[in-house]
């Protein structure tokens, strides 16, 4: 079996290959993928190459395959699997394997699966760690994006509070409580909003969304409105900070002065963080989800409340595989729509420039289609576009139909009609 597929050989060298896979073993599965969403971990993979704590040394010789958050379908099952998997089904897959202590995962680790390819053979730590998921939705890439949604999915689960005189933690979001997400009107912003609206989990009583951009802040009004939260239970205020001398003060005043059970830092930067802190209630919880890239990055805390408060941080990098189930779940049920994620997409050989240049490219995710080969296109571009592509021209049109966001109808009208393939 041919595959076409982004190898990485070193610091951002990132190839477009055609090679032959081997033959299965009996323990591992060959599947086709479908849809991969970018992730900034593919850029700081292709950034750092060997020097990544998940990639090996040897790329320039066993060049690995890129791309973690992807959905496609089983084509053939080894012998060991085939009364758990069947040909024909749709997957997705956790990532974060943790096998025997390893920190080995697709996308990073290994030669013949990463979710920028054409095909790939699941090898057999996948299954025995359960992480081949089954997925029943009926579109590719919201399976890739529940990866993604896992990440903020674990996040909510990793909170956690205490009670007076006990050194038992109680896991999760303080239900009916206050709860913050600070610079959160991002991609990642957006999933935790429609999570802490729609989730069958724990809901706070009170929503504060922050940002510093009115046209994102009424974006994210427009997909999870204050109407809808209501009807959810929760009282959801969206509030640009840059309007006001003191945010911390008029964030304080949304609480009564009470202060925030919970709150989420997206976005790594030092006087977010410090703001995080300071509007912290009694047994507050301060989730730094951002990433830095810098390894010295720091911000003040403030130990006084820290000792008599019981204020708290806790950090989260990613969802494990019941967190993946979760989102899974919720997104086949139509609880949680993370189309809102995606501003951009693009084809297998847009893969190599989009990676290496995505903290330049605005927007959310970038969903790539590996068996298609076209440019990265911002969904806002489709119009302009179908000027002289008549495909582009009806994918605006489905993107418009479901207020600026992709859709399962738009993904099927490209997998459809659009011509320009990659070969195999």
């Amino acid at each position: 079996m041919k595959t076409r597929a982004i190898r990485l050989y070193g610091v951002n060298d990132l190839r477009l290959e055609e090679f032959e896979l081997p033959p299965i073993a009996e323990d591992e599965i060959l599947a086709k993928v479908i849809t991969n969403s970018i992730c900034m971990s593919d850029h700081k993979a292709a950034e750092q190459g060997p020097n990544h704590k998940r990639i090996p040394k040897d790329i320039d010789k066993n060049p690995i395959m890129l791309g973690h958050e992807f959905c496609g379908e089983i084509v053939e099952v080894g012998k060991k699997w085939q009364a758990k998997f069947k040909v024909g089904s749709r997957f997705s897959i956790q990532p974060a394997l943790n096998y025997k202590g390893t920190l080995d995962a697709p996308g990073y680790s290994f030669r013949y699966i990463g979710g920028d390819a054409t095909y790939v053979i699941i090898p057999h730590q996948v299954m025995e760690l359960d992480c081949l998921l089954p997925y029943d939705g009926d579109a590719f890439f919201l399976g890739s994006l529940a990866e993604p949604v896992s990440c903020v999915v674990g996040t909510f689960h990793a909170m956690y509070h205490t009670t007076g005189g006990s050194y038992v933690h109680q896991m999760g979001i303080v239900e009916g409580g206050n709860l913050a997400i600070l610079a959160g009107v991002g991609p990642m912003g957006l999933s935790a909003i429609d999570y802490a609206l729609h989730n069958t989990y724990r809901k706070p009583g009170r929503l504060v969304v922050t940002d510093i951009d009115d046209a994102r802040l009424m974006r994210a009004a427009s997909l999870y409105s204050v109407e809808d939260a209501k009807a959810n239970g929760v009282e959801l205020i969206y509030l640009n900070t840059k309007e006001y001398s003191d945010p911390v003060a008029k964030l304080m005043e949304l609480t009564d002065k009470k202060g925030y059970d919970d709150v989420l830092v997206m976005a790594p930067v030092r006087a977010l963080v410090e703001q995080a802190d300071a509007i912290l209630g009694k047994d507050g919880c301060l989730n730094f989800f951002a990433g830095p890239n810098k390894t010295d990055f720091t911000a003040s805390l403030n130990f006084y409340n820290v000792h008599y408060a019981s204020t708290h941080i806790v950090g989260t990098s990613g969802g494990n595989t019941d967190d993946m189930r979760e989102s899974l779940m919720l997104m086949e049920k139509g609880l949680i729509n993370p189309s809102a994620m995606v501003t951009h997409i693009g084809g297998l050989s847009a893969v190599p420039e989009a990676v290496i240049n995505l903290p330049n490219i605005p927007g959310g995710k970038k969903m790539m289609y590996t068996h298609l080969d076209f440019p990265l296109v911002a969904l806002s571009e489709l119009a302009e576009l179908g000027r002289t592509n008549p495909v582009f021209a009806e994918l605006a049109k489905l993107v418009d139909k479901h207020n600026g966001l992709w859709s399962a109808e738009a993904e099927a009208y490209l997998l459809e009609h659009y011509t320009k393939r990659i070969k195999e």
